[in-house]
């Protein structure tokens, strides 16, 4: 019997582990906010943040660019605003969806 070959995708999706890494971190945060482990949450997230709004731009995805952009600044390590409390909470699991979102949503042609 011969074996069925599989065709190659024709997209690529470069931003799905930086989005899946950036989701696995922001569903932790939550539980390392009260310790000195948060200032790592918020570089690693800012930085993904621009990664994955990079590769939405490289996919002519510019949706996407509001939202990362807000990631960037509201997850800034630099000048961090004061957040805390049940809606700074709330945010880290919806930022995670957002990159799982975002993720498995921006794709380009291979060439």
């Amino acid at each position: 019997m011969m074996a069925k070959q599989r065709m190659p995708s024709v997209y690529q999706r470069n931003a799905f582990a930086p989005g899946l890494l950036a989701a696995v971190v922001l569903f932790l945060a939550p539980a390392l906010m009260s310790g000195d482990w948060f200032l790592l949450v918020l570089f690693v997230i800012a930085i993904l943040a621009v990664i994955v709004g990079w590769f939405a731009v490289q996919a002519r995805q510019w949706w996407w660019l509001p939202a990362f952009a807000a990631i960037a600044v509201l997850w800034n390590p630099l000048f961090p605003f004061p957040f805390s409390g049940p809606l700074w909470s709330f945010a880290q699991p919806a930022a995670a969806v957002i990159f799982l979102v975002a993720g498995a949503m921006i794709k380009v042609r291979r060439s």
